[in-house]
């Protein structure tokens, strides 16, 4: 997928859910309220929409929950806290995801149509963007490289692969700015700023 086996894709996905718990325990309480780029969605919204997906990973209910629904139960509780929760699912989830063979890891979920391995590589990307996310929303210097955006770029193409949209799948930003690219991707710019068609966005309708 990312050019990474099992071990280091689960060891990434432990290592950026660490970093969005670091970015939550730096969150002041006013920074809550601020408006993100996900519509209808503040910090705390998307702060417990990562948290909740954290959990109902490791508890194994994940899906039972609309993103709206984790946001809800989640959104009033205090950043350190999220940030505590996040860690101890994490923990609970990489050892789960350890103790699974290739076999497993590549088959696939018939209640999501998806392998193991891309359902755990849908989380590491959900986490990136949506840390950045924050980061933009407070006017906090972005991260643009690293395991996390090649994770984020490797699961946006392959959903393009995955929509029936192979052109899309091929298409890069200007500068073959990867950063560019997961942000139309994800719908979070639009694609046409960066010449591409709009059906490189995972989220648009046909």
């Amino acid at each position: 997928m990312t050019g990474m086996d099992r071990a280091q894709v689960v060891a990434g996905l432990d290592t950026e859910f660490g970093l969005f718990a670091d970015l939550l325990d730096a969150l002041k309480d006013t920074d809550r309220d601020a408006a993100t780029r996900c519509a209808g969605w503040q910090v705390r919204d998307v702060a417990a929409h990562v948290t909740a997906n954290a959990l109902d990973s490791a508890d194994g209910t994940i899906g039972t929950r609309t993103p709206d629904d984790q946001a809800r139960a989640l959104r009033d509780t205090p950043p350190r806290e999220l940030a505590a929760l996040l860690r101890e699912a994490a923990a609970r989830l990489t050892a789960s995801l350890a103790r699974l063979d290739d076999r497993v890891w590549q088959s696939v979920n018939p209640r999501f149509g998806r392998t193991v391995a891309n359902g755990v590589l849908t989380l590491w990307y959900d986490a990136f963007v949506h840390a950045d996310d924050i980061r933009t929303a407070l006017g906090h210097p972005r991260t643009t490289d690293g395991p996390g955006l090649a994770a984020s770029e490797t699961w946006l193409r392959a959903e393009l692969q995955r929509l029936g949209r192979p052109h899309a799948a091929t298409a890069t930003a200007p500068a073959a700015d990867p950063m560019a690219f997961v942000l139309a991707a994800s719908g979070r710019l639009d694609p046409a700023l960066l010449g591409l068609d709009h059906d490189v966005n995972v989220y648009s309708v046909r």
